[in-house]
Parts: structure tokens; sequence; C-alpha cells
């Protein structure tokens, strides 16, 4: 079973990716560690990552399906995987059934986390860091016990460039453009599961929770 998670920045991938695997009983597979754990091991993979990176290159899908494929011919990989940050374009999901086929699996089924796109704004520009260690806070969601103030390290909390409204509103135009179609394309297939995604994370988890029965 290789379920791919659907979503918009800010719709909670993340969060959910690992509790949906599981309960599936799968592994969870996000695209972003596995680049990192290949450019820390300096694999061949990573060697060949990091040549595009160095020259501000998108890193090619041929190089990230081949750290894909290499992940999930491990072991704990047979039963399956939840697929967090790939794929991100229908060329990408093409080269992801395409593996698939020629490693005797079932074809991908997509997860889909909707939620509308005022409550994505209110996520993400919403959040805050601390200027010490990183601590994560949320003005509405988790706010500290001092505003601007760290609960852990009394530092200031401060707003990160990537999540002011402008920054915001880029991504979500990029999201629109490049990854929005994937959700046509699974729905063509037959193979999509739209989740409703507003509210809290537990919210959220529980919707899932009563729709994995139709993944077994």
């Amino acid at each position: 079973m290789i379920v791919v998670l659907l979503g918009p920045p800010g719709g909670g991938k993340g969060t959910q990716a690992v509790g949906l695997a599981a309960s599936l009983g799968v592994v969870h597979v996000s695209t972003g560690d596995l680049l990192r754990a290949h450019l820390a091991a300096h694999t061949p993979l990573g060697v060949a990552a990091e040549a595009y990176m160095s020259r501000g290159e998108l890193v090619p899908d041929e190089t990230v399906i081949d750290m894909v494929r290499a992940r999930l011919a491990e072991p704990d990989a047979a039963p399956g995987a939840v697929l967090d940050g790939f794929p991100r374009t229908v060329a990408q999901a093409e080269a992801l059934g395409r593996l698939l086929l020629e490693t005797g699996r079932t074809p991908a089924h997509a997860i889909l986390l909707d939620v509308p796109r005022a409550d994505l704004i209110r996520r993400l520009t919403g959040r805050r860091v601390c200027r010490a260690a990183g601590h994560p806070y949320h003005v509405e969601f988790k706010p500290p016990r001092r505003e601007g103030v760290c609960d852990v390290d009394q530092s200031e909390l401060y707003q990160r460039a990537d999540d002011t409204i402008a920054t915001v509103t880029n991504r979500l135009e990029v999201y629109d453009r490049e990854t929005a179609p994937l959700i046509g394309y699974y729905q063509a297939l037959g193979r999509l599961t739209t989740i409703e995604a507003g509210g809290t994370p537990a919210e959220v988890t529980a919707r899932l929770a009563g729709r994995v029965s139709d993944l077994r």
C-alpha cells in the first residue's frame, strides 16, 4: 500500500502523515527528510542532488524518484508507505506510477487534506518561533504565556520571512499552479479520498482515522 498525502502549504500534511502511517502500519517517508539524509551521508544520490542545489537549481525528478525507489526497497517499507512531499507535479506522479508498476506494487492512493484558503493563511501567518532555539508557537493555536516571549528560554518570538502574508500568498500560488493538478490526476484514476482538514489537528486526525479502514 502506497499512500500519497496531498494538500497545500499549511494543510497539516507533515503532522497527519506520521499518525496515518502508524494507523496503516506502514512507514512515513518524507522526501524532505530523505533528501537531507542522502546529503548528510554523502551517498551518490546525495552528491548528485547537492551539485544541483549548489547551483541554485531544483533537484531533478529522476534523482528524487531514485531516492524514493531506494527507500521503498528497504525491508521496513515492504508493507507500504505514506509519501509526504512527493509527488509535487503530475510528471512526478506519473514517474511514481511507473515505479510502482515496475516493482509489482499496487497503484498509489491519494488523500487530499482540503483546507479553506482563509484557514491556510491564518495558520501560516500566525506562526512564531523563538530566536534562541526555534521553539514553535502560533498566535492563535499555541500562544506563549507572555506575548512575544518564549515560555522555555524567554527569548524574543519572531515571524519568519517565509510566514509573511506576501510569501504565503506566493507559496499558495505556486501550489495552485504546480501541485493542485494532482487532485484531478488521482481523481481521474479513481484513487482519491478527500478529507475536510479545517479545524484543529486533533479534529483532522479523527476525520482521517474514520476513513483509514477504507484503505486497508
